[in-house]
């Protein structure tokens, strides 16, 4: 795997180095021994996979507060996201900055999401599936997000008509400072 820092404090983009043969190839997702050395989470408790059905669905920005707050690993392994990460650590060089990026079945990125940090991202194709670990069990009285497309934020979501939205994100407030961790 390649480790990539992400403008973020914390955050990184994971490249696999995939061995090819006439096969196909072989790449490792995940191993404790190299998140350790990079100082990332290497507990993993839970992994989770979401499907969405139509373009431009949007799943966020969902986080966890302590002491449930969870760190994440997230790759798409068919169709393609726009992931979104905002740094919401008050006391992080990087606090209330957003990173993105593409996540696609095809160019089996992946995005390393430390604890403190609201995530989300928007389907750009449809039937897209994600498959993400966290470090943390779901607490739903630990749970909390913001608003996708919170001013103070001001995301370029890729696609702002047909967007596909449950009602509990759509209900997200606005962000005020407070910490998360």
């Amino acid at each position: 795997m390649f480790f990539e820092p992400t403008p973020l404090d914390g955050a990184y983009t994971i490249e696999l180095q995939r061995h090819q043969d006439e096969r196909g190839y072989f790449a490792r997702t995940w191993c404790c021994r190299e998140f350790a050395e990079k100082g990332l989470a290497t507990k993993l408790v839970q992994a989770n996979m979401a499907f969405n059905r139509h373009k431009g669905t949007v799943r966020g920005l969902h986080y966890q507060c302590a002491p449930h707050a969870e760190s994440k690993l997230v790759r798409c392994v068919r169709g393609a996201i726009f992931d979104v990460i905002v740094d919401l650590r008050p006391t992080s060089a990087t606090y209330c900055r957003w990173f993105s990026t593409r996540l696609t079945s095809e160019n089996g990125r992946m995005l390393y999401v430390p604890e403190g940090f609201a995530h989300g991202y928007q389907t750009l194709s449809d039937d897209s599936e994600i498959f993400y670990m966290v470090s943390e069990f779901y607490a739903p009285a630990s749970e909390g997000g913001v608003r996708w497309n919170d001013l103070r934020f001001d995301i370029s979501w890729p696609i702002t008509d047909s967007v596909v939205i449950s009602e509990k994100d759509r209900s997200w407030p606005d962000y005020k400072d407070y910490s998360i961790v």
